[in-house]
C-alpha cells in the first residue's frame, strides 16, 4: 500500500510522534494506521493511545425519561456544523428521536429509522431526517442510542451542553450524589464500573503493550513482571469508575465515596458527540472536570 502524506499526517496527529517515525511505522505495517499506533505504543514512540480519527461530526446528545424515571433513553444525532447543531428544528428532531427510542422497541439504528417519528403519523424517522436535510442544507444522521431501565436504584442524567450525556443508576445514596457521579463520569470517561467488568481483550492488549515497553528497559524478567503489574493496576484505577479519584475530592476514590454513603452504581452509559470520528480538538471532558471542582 502506498504511504501517502495524508496518512503520515493523520498518524502524527494521533500519536504526537515525528514524521520519520510515523512513516517508518506505516511502512512496517503496510499502511495499517491502527497497527502502526499499537506498534508505536509498544516502542514508546506514540504519545497518545486513544483513537482520534477526526472527520466532520457535530451534533447533540439528548436524554429522555419516562414519567417515574424508571426508564431512560439517550441518543446521538449528528450534523455537519455547530451552527446547525444549535438550530431549533434540528434539536426538535433529535428530541423526538430520543422520545421514540424511550417508548419504541427498535433494537438498532436501522430499525429505528423505519419507525414513525410521531404517534399517529406515517412519516418515518428517515423521511423526517431527509426533509430536514433539504431544509437546513446539511447532512445529518442518527448515529446511536441506548436504553436504560432501573433494577433497584434510581436513574439520573447529566448533560454538558449538548455534547456529553451520561445516564447513571445509583442504588442508595441521594439525588445529589447521583448527580455528582454523573458529572464525574462525564469528566473522566471510565470504561466500566469495576475491574471485574473490564473487557478481557482490552486488558490483554494493554498488558501486551506494557510488556513490550518494559522490555525496552533491559531489566530482568522478574523486574519486568513487577513493572507490568504496577502499570496494569494503574490502568485499572484510571479506567474503572470505582478506581478513579473523585473529581470533586481527589483525595478519595469513587469506591470509598460510595462506601461512605452506603451506595453503589448499578450501571451507567456515557455518550460524547463524535467519539472516534470528531474533527474538533476541544476537550469537553476537561471542561466538565473543571466545573465539577468549582
Amino acid at each position: 500500500m502506498a504511504i501517502t502524506a495524508s496518512l503520515v499526517k493523520e498518524l502524527r496527529e494521533r500519536t504526537g510522534a515525528g514524521m520519520m517515525e510515523c512513516k517508518k511505522a506505516l511502512v512496517e505495517t503496510n499502511g495499517d494506521i491502527e497497527a502502526a499506533i499499537e506498534q508505536m505504543r509498544k516502542s514508546g514512540q506514540a504519545k497518545a493511545a486513544k483513537k482520534a480519527g477526526r472527520t466532520a461530526a457535530e451534533g447533540v446528545i439528548v436524554v429522555s425519561f419516562n414519567a417515574d424515571n424508571t426508564r431512560a433513553a439517550m441518543v446521538e444525532v449528528n450534523c455537519e456544523t455547530d451552527f446547525v447543531a444549535k438550530e431549533d428544528n434540528f434539536i426538535s428532531f433529535a428530541t423526538a428521536v430520543s422520545d421514540l427510542v424511550l417508548d419504541g422497541g427498535a433494537e438498532d439504528v436501522d430499525a429505528l429509522m423505519q419507525q414513525p417519528l410521531h404517534d399517529g403519523e406515517d412519516t418515518t424517522v428517515n423521511q423526517a431526517r431527509e426533509a430536514l436535510i433539504s431544509k437546513l442544507g446539511e447532512n445529518m444522521n442518527v448515529r446511536r442510542f441506548a436504553r436504560l431501565q432501573t433494577g433497584q436504584g434510581r436513574l439520573t442524567s447529566y448533560t454538558h451542553g449538548v455534547r456529553i450525556g451520561v445516564v447513571i443508576e445509583l442504588v442508595g445514596g441521594d439525588d445529589e450524589l447521583a448527580k455528582d457521579l454523573a458529572m464525574h463520569i462525564a469528566a473522566t470517561n471510565p470504561v466500566c464500573v469495576s475491574a471485574a467488568q473490564m473487557p478481557q481483550d482490552l486488558l490483554d492488549k494493554e498488558r501486551e503493550i506494557f510488556v513490550a515497553q518494559a522490555k525496552e528497559s533491559g531489566k530482568p524478567d522478574n523486574i519486568i513482571e513487577k513493572m507490568v503489574s504496577g502499570r496494569m493496576n494503574k490502568f485499572l484505577a484510571e479506567n474503572t469508575l470505582l478506581g478513579q479519584a473523585f473529581v470533586k475530592d481527589t483525595d478519595t476514590t469513587v469506591e470509598k465515596l460510595l462506601k461512605s454513603r452506603d451506595a453503589s452504581v448499578a450501571q451507567f452509559q456515557r455518550f460524547e458527540v463524535g467519539e472516534g470520528i470528531e474533527k474538533k480538538k476541544e476537550n469537553f471532558a476537561e471542561e466538565v472536570r473543571a466545573q465539577a471542582k468549582i
